[in-house]
Formats: C-alpha cells, sequence, structure tokens
C-alpha cells in the first residue's frame, strides 16, 4: 500500500510541472505590456483640472528694520502670498496713511495689514465672489459686480505687497522735495533687496506704488520721480491740493518722456477731502498729453474706506496690470 500511494503521488507531480507557467490562474508573475498600435493616439496631458501634487509654501510676512536711511529709521513690512516652489509675483509698494506716520516707524510700517485689514481681502479675494459686506458696506453694487466678473475671468494670483513706514510729508504745506528721501530709500536700496530676497519678479513692468491719502502724495512723488523703477504709479484719495495740479503735472510730463510705458492711476471716492484736487490734476494731466486713468467710487475718506473699496481697489487693480491685464 505505501509504495502504492507513493507511485500516485508520483504521478501527480510530474503532470503539474508540465503545466506552462503563463496559463491559468497559477501564474502569479506580471503579465507582459503589448505595445501600442501604431494608430494609436499618444498619451493624454495631464489633467489641469487635478490638484497640483507640488507642495505649497504657506504665505510669509517679513520684518526688516533698518536703523538709518536717508528717510531716518525704517520698519518695512512685506506681505508674501501662498505659493508653490518656482513662482514669481508682481511688486507693489503701498504706503499708508498720515494715521499711521505718527504712530511711528514699527507701527506705522503695519498699515496695510494691521489697520486696512490686507490679509483679509487677499484671503477673500481667493475665495470670490466678493459681497458689499466684504467691502464694509460702502462699496457700489456696480463695482462690484465688475471686481466679481473680472474674477471670475482672471482668479486673483497675488502680489508680494511691500509697506514701508511713510515718513509725514504732507503736513505744514511741505515742498515736493520732502518726499525725496523716501525716494532715495525705496528705489536704491529697498526695491534691490525685495528683488534679491523674495520670488519677485524683478522686473519694472510688474513693479508698482501706491499708497492712500498721505501714502497717495507720497506714491505720486517717489514714482513720478522715479519712473525707471515702475511700470504703475497710482494713488488712493492722494492727499494735494488742486494749487499743486501744475506742478505734478510737470512730473507727470517728465516722468512718461523718461518711461513712455508708465501708467498713471488716481482713485478718489464720492465723500473724500480730495476729491475737487484729485479731478483737478487728472485734467492737467490730460491737458498735458499725460495718459491716466482716474476713477471714482463710493466711500468717504477715512478708515472703513481703506478696509473697505480701498483695499480691494488696490489688490485687484495691481494684480490685473502688472500681470499685463487691462486694468479694473
Amino acid at each position: 500500500m505505501h509504495v502504492r500511494w507513493c507511485l500516485f503521488f508520483a504521478v501527480l507531480l510530474l503532470g503539474a510541472c508540465r503545466r506552462t507557467p503563463d496559463t491559468g490562474r497559477e501564474h502569479a508573475g506580471p503579465k507582459p505590456i503589448s505595445p501600442p498600435p501604431a494608430s494609436a493616439a499618444p498619451s493624454a496631458a495631464p489633467d489641469r483640472t487635478q490638484p497640483s501634487r507640488a507642495p505649497r509654501l504657506p504665505a510669509q510676512e517679513l520684518t526688516w528694520v533698518y536703523d538709518t536711511t536717508p528717510a531716518g529709521p525704517m520698519h518695512v513690512v512685506i506681505s508674501i502670498p501662498v505659493r508653490t516652489e518656482g513662482d514669481r509675483f508682481p511688486v507693489l509698494v503701498a504706503l499708508h496713511g498720515r494715521g499711521e506716520a505718527l504712530k511711528g516707524p514699527e507701527r506705522g510700517a503695519r498699515g496695510w495689514i494691521d489697520d486696512y485689514d490686507l490679509p483679509e481681502a487677499v484671503a477673500r479675494l481667493h475665495e470670490p465672489p466678493l459681497t458689499r459686506q466684504d467691502l464694509g458696506n460702502i462699496g457700489d453694487p456696480a463695482r462690484i459686480a465688475e471686481m466679481n466678473e473680472l474674477l471670475a475671468m482672471n482668479p486673483y494670483r497675488g502680489l508680494i505687497v511691500v509697506c514701508p513706514y511713510t515718513p509725514d510729508i504732507a503736513s505744514h504745506h511741505q515742498p515736493f522735495s520732502a518726499a525725496e528721501p523716501l525716494t532715495q530709500f525705496i528705489v536704491n536700496d529697498l526695491l534691490p533687496r525685495v528683488k534679491r530676497e523674495t520670488p519677485a519678479l524683478g522686473t519694472v513692468e510688474s513693479t508698482g506704488i501706491d499708497g492712500v491719502s498721505l501714502g497717495g502724495r507720497a506714491s505720486l512723488l517717489v514714482g513720478l520721480n522715479r519712473p525707471e523703477a515702475f511700470g504703475v504709479v497710482a494713488a488712493e484719495q492722494p492727499a494735494f491740493s488742486s494749487a499743486e495740479a501744475a506742478a505734478l503735472t510737470e512730473l507727470a510730463v517728465h516722468a512718461r518722456e523718461q518711461n513712455p510705458g508708465l501708467r498713471i492711476r488716481l482713485l478718489t471716492s464720492l465723500e473724500d477731502f480730495y476729491l475737487v484736487p484729485t479731478r483737478v490734476i487728472s485734467r492737467e494731466f490730460d491737458r498735458a498729453g499725460v495718459p491716466n486713468q482716474l476713477d471714482v467710487v463710493a466711500g468717504p475718506h477715512s478708515y472703513e474706506f481703506n478696509r473697505g473699496p480701498g483695499v480691494y481697489e488696490l489688490l485687484v487693480y495691481h494684480d490685473r496690470v502688472l500681470r499685463g491685464l487691462d486694468p479694473l
């Protein structure tokens, strides 16, 4: 019996060894991949609608402190957007109002960040549509609808917003030359460092300057005196008198001669202290052949405006124009 069972198992083993390895479920190895037929279409492009697997770098806030500059002790706060490795952004120098100038360099430089709610506005621009409530219940519904239409066509991508302390160069009827130390610091020291140490595009065309009230006065004086450094010079509710329009127009004419592609934008509001002077300045620019964009929106001259229409107008306009898109 024992010999008979041994012979039986030997026959079974012999049959198993004769099975071909590529038939039946007992083949555990990888199946060969047949080459595609010659007529097959090439592989499809990556699906761009899927979320990128590239690691996202968080938004950053930097503070640079200067003990001495041509404009005195200086703090600069820099807001850098969320990004992926290799992303580059336009640069906007944003100058605050006189209320922050009176706080001194450390607190004043945080005007756009802390007092005008810039981080909150950036977050909302990444999640449109905007509502009137976002603009502090100040904005004109038609203007908000226009913003939302543009954001739907070209989503907000982000700016490196550079916020230096702005000394009070508007009080006591100071001359235009009072802005020269700030001009030297921004153009000669600050912008080169921003280009070196941040993910900036770093071109003239992608660099703008803007500001509100005192900051609007400063942005026009800095930008028009050094037009080779900027693609856009703008101001919101700029603190000028009508009597200064002629001298400012001379600066603008000279600036356009040096940089014929320079864009100039003036923004005021229906209840702005400087509504009439801003309109006069724009009209004088027109008469002198200096192209400029004048926008008159709803709202007062106040912190509520800065946190509402002011900050959204600032970000949407420059995010578009500094990337070569049509302006707001």
